[in-house]
């Protein structure tokens, strides 16, 4: 990391709306006079290293003199960040009876995955979409993607009902989402007073954790009493207002000079290739998942393509990563010893949270029997306790500033109350489905914003955009590759329990809706279906423990330093 020479020139919105710089800001390789804007890589300019980083201070109050339309501004992104993390869990408790609908269980994982890996795959383009393209418009493009593929998933299902619609609508959502959540963050910085700032983010966290709270509960309640389909028409009207509140009252700061770079150089720096290669890299570990030892055997060539080409594009993304040097999404030389264990750890807890979620839902309603809007309450304990610890959390880590010990911490209760959920069983008591969710929750809670905060003491604060957004786009990955290995061990699992069981046809069972069960087959066929179902569930849940496991494993090599300086905004 270079080090920053001296404090250089300010930016300052002021009454001209120009950009204004120090005059006596001088670049190191030239003697030219420098505007604050210079702070990026200038096109086709010794992209092998960074520019020396300014210190930008943005008087917010210049651009947004009216302090209503502030209000309203942060009104409207909370409400994009809801919709964001609504998405994320309102479709769980939905799922079982999707599978009513369109026959089967074997593409469940990708109603999760297809959300997640272009969420995750677009996080960094999206980041530098929205330096080189107006900050407004881009913003208002991202609501529109979301809405139309949730428009896809709700409206064009009752057309052409099928799975396959439904995931294409996800994977368009999840394109939508990713420009939301990273385009909210960067309208608060340009839009609040710095003292402000971090009470708006906060605003923002408080929508994300509420959302995630409601979700199950909501989409349970649609599915038993309308129907699941609302999961997806909800997000219309929600994100119609926010982006009309952007449209009428947000004023954005004026242009800065990288919108006039030409569109060869916007394009490379979203680094377009690297996403694409991402993307699909995750969708043949997917494929791979879903097809081995169901449709088709592990050693068939089929599915040892699959694994091939998964193993063959992440390569290649890793050399173009490293070609790209600073056009990268993912920076080589930022990858300093706690950002790569923090890269891996929020892999590893995210996974974990999301499987949970996805899966919790499925033993509610087929093995213990209850409706949707039942299950998204028993899904509670989790959810709740998960946000509440990680608002205590974060009180406690601005207190004490050791990350580590929070990694280990959080880790170690979440992998010991995986383990108890792994106990469940068919007739478990209340007190054990609330009390091991809890503790689960608590466990996550307490270290998931972690890694974001202790990656973010590393780096300079000219590359906290960057390393917040590398540790984001593999948390948000890690909800893909882990719903998906989830589903993979429940299908496989299940696959081999059912022919024991006479007179039923283990294809006819996984191709049926998980509620139908019931209606589907006599008491004495159920409770075997049940048992097998059970076991299926027990190996998603070891997933789970593998996964909190090493993740804690991992926190033990994360530096026990103090966090430098107070905890930046962006980790609220």
């Amino acid at each position: 990391m270079t080090t920053r020479s001296q404090q250089q020139g300010q930016l300052r919105i002021g009454k001209t709306s120009n950009l204004l710089c120090d005059k006596s800001s001088e670049s190191d390789d030239a003697g030219r006079h420098e505007t604050p804007c210079d702070v990026q890589i200038e096109a086709g300019k010794d992209v092998d290293r960074p520019s020396e980083p300014k210190d930008l201070e943005i008087d917010a109050t210049k651009s947004n003199k009216n302090g209503f339309a502030l209000l309203m501004t942060v009104m409207a992104l909370a409400l994009s960040m809801f919709l964001v993390s609504l998405d994320m869990t309102i479709v769980a408790t939905a799922i079982p009876r999707i599978t009513d609908e369109f026959g089967g269980i074997d593409l469940v994982g990708w109603y999760g995955s297809a959300f997640f890996i272009t969420l995750g795959g677009f996080q960094a383009a999206w980041g530098k979409i929205y330096k080189y393209f107006p900050l407004k418009i881009s913003f208002l493009i991202s609501i529109v993607l979301f809405e139309i593929g949730s428009l896809i998933c709700a409206f064009l299902l009752g057309v052409a009902p099928n799975s396959l619609a439904l995931i294409i609508g996800r994977a368009i959502t999840g394109v939508g989402g990713a420009g939301i959540s990273s385009g909210a963050f960067t309208i608060i910085a340009f839009s609040a007073p710095p003292k402000q700032r971090p009470a708006y983010i906060g605003i923002l966290g408080a929508s994300y954790g509420i959302a995630a709270a409601v979700g199950p509960l909501i989409g349970g309640a649609f599915t038993s009493h309308a129907t699941w389909r609302w999961c997806f028409y909800i997000n219309l009207p929600i994100g119609g207002v926010s982006g009309v509140i952007i449209l009428l009252f947000y004023r954005p700061p004026p242009p800065s000079s990288l919108l006039n770079e030409d569109l060869k150089e916007k394009l490379l720096q979203m680094d377009l290739p690297g996403a694409f290669l991402l993307i699909g890299a995750m969708v043949c570990y997917c494929l791979a998942l879903q097809w081995g030892g169901l449709s088709r055997s592990w050693n068939d060539s089929t599915v040892i393509g699959a694994l091939v080409g998964f193993g063959v594009l992440l390569t290649v993304y890793v050399v173009v990563q490293w070609v790209q040097k600073e056009r990268a999404a993912m920076v080589g030389r930022l990858f300093e010893r706690n950002v790569i264990l923090a890269m891996i750890y929020i892999d590893l807890l995210a996974g974990t949270f999301f499987l949970l979620v996805y899966y919790l839902p499925i033993y509610f309603q087929v093995v213990s029997g209850v409706s949707a809007a039942e299950s998204g309450i028993r899904n509670l304990p989790l959810i709740l306790a998960q946000s509440i610890a990680t608002i205590l959390s974060g009180i406690a880590l601005s207190k004490f500033q050791r990350p580590q010990p929070f990694l280990l911490f959080g880790a170690g209760v979440t992998a010991i109350g995986s383990g108890l959920l792994y106990t469940l069983d068919i007739g478990s008591s209340s007190g054990k489905w609330i009390g091991f969710q809890i503790l689960t929750g608590i466990g996550i809670g307490w270290c998931f914003q972690v890694p974001v905060v202790t990656a973010q003491s590393t780096a300079a604060p000219s590359d906290l955009p960057s390393v917040t957004g590398m540790v984001l786009t593999v948390q948000t990955l890690g909800g893909s590759v882990f719903v998906s290995a989830g589903q993979s061990a429940l299908d496989n699992v299940l696959l081999k329990s059912l022919p024991n069981i006479s007179g039923i046809d283990p294809k006819v069972v996984l191709k049926m809706g998980s509620t139908e069960l019931r209606q589907a087959f006599s008491s004495a066929q159920l409770s075997e279906i049940l048992v097998a179902y059970m076991k299926g569930l027990k190996a998603a849940f070891l997933v789970a423990i593998i996964a909190s496991s090493t993740a804690t494993v991992v926190s033990m090599g994360v530096r026990r330093t103090k966090l430098a300086g107070s905890l930046p905004p962006t980790a609220v």
